[in-house]
Parts: structure tokens; sequence; C-alpha cells
């Protein structure tokens, strides 16, 4: 089953369940963007990558409900959510896309993702932040929120065995476990030094990972 089909397959059940998934669930999306949020000028347009059920822009519109919003996915189930999530909002649109073939046109102030990236390969990341940062005008941030393999596999071993009996014992249901670990199978992660690294390469002048906790981690690129 490949990536949209399995997104697809969860999108009503992704948000209730995103707490059981994520132990630092409130630190990871709420305060870090809310921290990110306070020191930078107000966006005119932001865009979101691989933006399912606009979870992460809704962490982002609490703190700017008067920007434009890009949301980008490849499920259209899962956008559908985003859709009911800010109905009635006319600053939001969305756009069913794979965003590692292309961004969408224009120029954005912030372009962010939660959750995603790490299904690339290293290559494919490589290019997709070159594209990122032409994107974005000078100033102009990239904000990836997501999960990191360590870079020494005993560490990676512990990091794995700690998430793993987490889910396990957070209520999840069976057949959510099951599907959780269908998901892990298209994952393609990378440790949070080799990311910094691929993304400075593309010449962003300050790149910074400001959140961490065991696999989750939040990723600041300013032009």
């Amino acid at each position: 089953m490949d990536i949209k089909a399995q997104f697809n397959l969860i999108a009503e059940e992704y948000d209730k369940n995103r707490k059981r998934f994520i132990p630092c669930f409130d630190d990871y999306y709420k305060n870090t963007t809310k921290f990110i949020a306070a020191n930078i000028e107000k966006p005119k347009r932001i865009l979101d990558l691989g933006a399912g059920t606009g979870l992460l822009s809704y962490f982002w519109y609490l703190n700017y409900p008067e920007s434009e919003y890009v949301l980008v996915d490849i499920a259209d189930d899962m956008l559908n959510i985003a859709r009911k999530r800010f109905e009635g909002i006319d600053n939001v649109s969305y756009q069913v896309l794979d965003y590692s073939n292309g961004l969408p046109s224009g120029e954005f102030d912030i372009i962010a993702s939660a959750l995603s990236i790490h299904h690339l390969e290293d290559e494919e990341k490589e290019k997709l932040f070159a594209q990122i940062y032409d994107k974005l005008p000078n100033g102009g941030v990239f904000i990836n929120y997501d999960q990191f393999c360590a870079d020494q596999t005993e560490m990676n071993d512990w990091l794995n065995s700690y998430w793993e009996n987490y889910i396990e014992n957070s209520g999840l249901t069976e057949h959510d476990i099951d599907l959780w670990k269908e998901r892990r199978k298209l994952d393609r992660e990378c440790s949070v030094e080799k990311e910094v690294e691929m993304i400075s390469k593309c010449n962003f002048k300050t790149v910074k990972c400001v959140y961490s906790y065991q696999k989750f981690s939040v990723i600041v690129a300013i032009k």
C-alpha cells in the first residue's frame, strides 16, 4: 500500500489519535509554534506541506488568523478533514499534489511541514530543501516538525523501543497500532544532525533545532 492510500485510510481517526502517537504533543505543536511565531514578523502567506487534516496549520492559525494558508497533501481524504476544520474561513486553500515533484506557485513567507518529510529518501529531501529555499523571500522561514532517528545504532534502538512501548500502552486499538506499524515501513528517517547539514547546504543563513524530545524534533531555517 502506498503513502496516499495509507493516509486516506486513517484520515478520520488522525486527529483523535494524534496525542496517543506523540508523547510530547503540546510542546511539539502548540508551544514550539508559539515560540517561533513570537520571534518573526507577521507572515502574508504560509505553505503547509503534507498538511493532512490541517493540524499544524490550525496551530499557526491561532497565532496568525489573517495570513493566507495553502495546505498541500497527496491524500484528498486527509484534506477533506482540513476543509471541515477550516469551514467558512476564506483565507485557507487546498491543493492535492505530491510536493516532492514541485511546490505551489508564488512566494511564501513561511513554509512548514509536520511528520511528512521523513517519508522521503535523503536525495529527495535535499532536492525539496533547495526548492523551499527558492520559494522563500530573504528573511523567510522554513520549519520542519518531524520524526528522526539517532545517529548511533544503540541510541536509535532506545528511541524506537520507548516509542513502541508508549504506543502499545496509549489506549490505541490493535487495529490502529497495526496501521501504524504498516506506515512505519514507509519511513525514511535521518538524524537531526544530518538534516541540519542538508538544509544548511541550501544557503540558509540560520539553521537550528529549536525543540527535541526523543524521536520528535523541530528544525527552523531562516533564509
